[in-house]
């Protein structure tokens, strides 16, 4: 608890852990908070935050420190920002072993290192032994959005094309099988990542204003997702289940349990939604780089009062995509 308690303890834990981890010139500064470059003139600030609870804290493809990261660089990446800054918030739990932590703030800082986004300012809490879970982070990130790029659900139009950038419901399934210790012939591996290099990849091919949607289908997964874009838009979609990639060992784990992969939460990839006249060029683009190497065209966007979202099966049926209802796999992220 000392840890937590603001003095001596606490400025150890921060020099030599966090500080060492995430060095740069900005938490340098060493105050409450970070005096950091504006971005150019023509462009806009994008903040978000995120909270990370995903339990076990380590699974197969990542841990919570890396997720943290990924997790809000893509709500930015999603908004058409580049990611410039985050901010972390530990919240550790009263015995939780300092070796543990380590590989999280070890693994963190190599994730922020690799995006390209540094952690310029952070706050540690200890709460008493079970009060928490190990370790909870959140996670603020700020972006800047360069003039043109005005991605949003609200912006889907009939007759879009709707992408998305490799397979889904990866993460949900590897969380699932490291937490009840399911076994498989085929490991099945977290796709966290982060996605703001795919997205600059998206925007390098196509004029800015062809890209009408950018989405990270996360809790809820595809499904969830492509009903949120709905809602915000007026319109409905109709989707062609045989064109969305999903991992054999993720479609076999997922007839074994009962699941359906399209409402598995996903951590790196990419809904996108175009105007027609631009999907190949933004399929190629996706294609192009090493995260959107299984990128797909799944469907369209169509006019619809009733915002519904429908899936054409392999047999040629039609059936309702809904919403999410409960939650079948909590605490993935």
């Amino acid at each position: 608890m000392n840890h937590g308690a603001g003095g001596r303890a606490t400025a150890q834990l921060v020099a030599e852990l966090f500080g060492r981890a995430f060095d740069n010139p900005w938490l340098a500064q060493g105050d409450d908070g970070a005096v950091l470059p504006a971005p150019t003139a023509d462009e806009q600030l994008v903040m978000t935050c995120d909270g990370h609870v995903v339990s076990p804290l380590f699974f197969p493809g990542g841990d919570i420190g890396s997720l943290a990261v990924h997790g809000t660089v893509n709500d930015l990446a999603v908004m058409g920002a580049r990611p410039l800054y985050l901010s972390a918030s530990f919240i550790l739990e009263e015995g939780y072993p300092l070796a543990d932590l380590k590989r999280i703030v070890d693994s963190m800082a190599a994730a922020s290192r690799a995006a390209g986004v540094p952690v310029v300012t952070g706050d540690t809490k200890v709460v008493e032994q079970g009060k928490g879970d190990g370790v909870f982070i959140t996670t603020t990130g700020v972006g800047a959005r360069p003039a043109g790029r005005i991605a949003s659900g609200a912006r889907a139009a009939a007759g879009d094309v709707v992408l998305v950038s490799g397979s889904m419901g990866d993460h949900g399934m590897a969380i699932l099988a490291v937490r009840e210790s399911l076994a498989f012939d085929s490991a099945i591996q977290s796709d966290s990542a982060a996605l703001h290099g795919l997205v600059d990849a998206l925007y390098q091919a196509l004029p800015a204003d062809a890209v009408h949607v950018l989405r990270d289908p996360t809790r809820g997964g595809l499904a969830t997702t492509l009903n949120e874009i709905a809602r915000q838009s007026g319109l409905g979609m109709r989707i062609d289940e045989a064109s969305i990639p999903v991992h054999p060992q993720v479609e076999a784990a997922c007839e074994l349990l009962g699941l359906d992969p399209l409402y598995l939460a996903n951590e790196g990839k990419l809904i996108v939604i175009c105007a027609a006249s631009h999907a190949d060029a933004a399929l190629a683009a996706l294609r192009g780089h090493p995260l959107g190497r299984q990128a797909a065209r799944i469907g369209e966007v169509i006019a619809d009062n009733h915002h519904f979202v429908q899936l054409r099966t392999p047999l040629g049926g039609m059936r309702m995509l809904d919403w999410l209802s409960g939650e079948p796999l909590p605490r993935i992220c």
